[in-house]
């Protein structure tokens, strides 16, 4: 696929973020699917392909009254709506499809009517990890962070300075969960959940969604919105399981999908001026910098220590607050995906000046699995 030849012509959220006890996950696809099409000036029968995660596409297509005659429901955990929007690109670009809408909805925190994911013991995770007590997310997570955290020199501090900058980005932020300002002591303080994250290191658990409808470039000018165009794309998978890793302190999915980006964009990493990296805890931005190349092997904390991805900084990353701050129901990427979206059409809570190009990086089950996106406004 050529760059800039598909662009993202609606992007919306839920109406509401946070807390939403009155609509299930399905609901929570309609209510954003709907202000994504308001948003694009479109009607449902418009959209001819549809993807979405966690809630079946049958039932998203059928709420919403669509046929499609492409459809999607790769589910590779946070991730997925990366996918579902390269996938989308590809289907749009060899003719399959004309307009595809991407949905996600989770009811993370109120758990209405959400999916049901059952511990399977004939699979890796319920086999070599759940017996001995490694299951919820934050408990996966200590394996690798505590062999990058000695092997690059990276503090517990360092974690916590990327929660305080994060919420210095989500107080600028209208719609962001937690916005009043915290310290490197206040999160070291907050109470231990799995050693060594504390609880300000984790991802909040909300209830929300958003959704994204893509299609031709060249169809960019019969929207109301300013056209978000996809310059490069890369995708990945790795380890079944977090124990499974080659190398702990570095994800060989971020590493592949990252190069594959970058180079289907053309583009150096002092082109980019906004950066998105998935931050279900407080760890992965780290990986994530030195991972797609923004940083040499253990320098991300040198990184952040300088402020560099912090308001004022070189390189703004997480504007919107990311999943610590901001909003988190659970798959986080779509979240990602929308802030990219709103820096390039220049409409973000934290607008950085004169953003060009976007980085917007996704993780998937605990490093399993990667995406990653260069955004621009620019044909």
């Amino acid at each position: 696929m050529k760059p800039n030849t598909i662009a993202i012509v609606g992007a919306a959220e839920t109406t509401r973020l946070g807390v939403i006890p009155e609509l299930s996950t399905l609901g929570l696809n309609v209510d954003c699917a709907m202000n994504a099409l308001e948003d694009a000036g479109l009607k449902p029968k418009d959209i001819d392909g549809i993807a979405t995660a966690g809630e079946h596409p049958w039932n998203v297509a059928a709420s919403l009254g669509i046929t499609p005659k492409w459809v999607d429901g790769t589910s590779v955990g946070g991730c997925s709506y990366f996918l579902h929007v390269r996938h989308a690109a590809a289907a749009i670009a060899a003719g399959y499809c004309d307009t595809v809408l991407v949905t996600h909805g989770e009811s993370g925190r109120s758990q209405v009517a959400p999916p049901r994911y059952g511990a399977n013991p004939a699979n890796f995770l319920g086999q070599f990890e759940m017996p001995y007590g490694i299951a919820a997310p934050v408990t996966q997570f200590t394996v690798p962070v505590l062999r990058f955290l000695k092997d690059t020199g990276t503090t517990q501090e360092d974690l916590a300075r990327v929660a305080v900058v994060q919420r210095e980005w989500a107080a600028m932020n209208p719609r962001a969960t937690l916005k009043a300002p915290i310290t490197i002591d206040d999160v070291m303080n907050s109470p231990m959940i799995a050693y060594p994250f504390r609880k300000l290191m984790c991802c909040l658990v909300t209830d929300g969604g958003g959704a994204l409808i893509l299609t031709r470039a060249d169809r960019g000018k019969d929207f109301p919105t300013k056209p978000v165009y996809i310059m490069g794309s890369g995708e990945a998978v790795e380890n079944p399981t977090i124990s499974m890793m080659a190398d702990f302190t570095s994800s060989a999915s971020f590493r592949v999908s990252g190069k594959a980006a970058f180079e289907s964009a053309g583009i150096r990493h002092a082109d980019v001026d906004h950066l998105m990296i998935y931050d279900a805890f407080a760890h992965v931005p780290l990986y994530g910098l030195e991972d797609l190349g923004f940083c040499k092997r253990g320098e991300a904390k040198d990184f952040l220590r300088e402020r560099r991805s912090a308001p004022g900084g070189e390189l703004p990353m997480n504007t919107n607050g990311g999943g610590l701050s901001y909003m988190h129901s659970g798959m986080y990427g779509m979240y990602a995906l929308q802030e990219s979206v709103r820096q390039m059409r220049g409409t973000a809570a934290a607008q950085v000046a004169d953003a060009k190009i976007s980085v917007c990086h996704g993780v998937g089950n605990m490093f399993s699995a990667a995406g990653t996106f260069v955004f621009t406004n620019e044909l």
